[in-house]
């Protein structure tokens, strides 16, 4: 004779199933934590503190990319530019921001002190 629960469908035997609390904490703490460890890996969650920083370097950036052609145009306004830019070509790529500043190129309109960022990229246009 066969047993009564060998025909019942998937359907039946789980609506008649009745796991215990300690499984279900369980199972749901297996959920988040998975669901944790896919967002932050393949997701793209970041921290608070790690989308600050994101944020911060993009605005700098930002900021160097935009002030970097003012620089580049008070170069290009130096009676002796063509001097100069020979000068900075013969120094080092280390020494080319320190010689931008001291020439004052990075210097912005209304401005306080030059940003070695923006001198760095002005040397790179100037270099060019």
């Amino acid at each position: 004779m066969e047993q009564a629960g060998q025909h019942r469908s998937f359907r039946q035997r789980w609506s008649a199933a009745r796991p215990s609390k300690t499984l279900m904490v369980w199972s749901w703490v297996a959920c988040v934590t998975l669901t944790m460890a896919i967002g932050f890996t393949w997701g793209g969650w970041v921290r608070g503190a790690t989308a600050r920083d994101m944020a911060a370097t993009a605005a700098e950036e930002a900021l160097v990319k935009h002030l970097a052609p003012v620089c580049f145009g008070q170069f290009k306004r130096d009676p002796a530019r063509e001097k100069k830019r020979e000068e900075l070509l013969a120094l080092s790529e280390y020494d080319w921001s320190d010689y931008v500043t001291k020439q004052g190129w990075a210097n912005m309109p209304g401005g306080g002190s030059p940003d070695s960022k923006v001198a760095d990229a002005c040397a790179r246009l100037v270099a060019s």
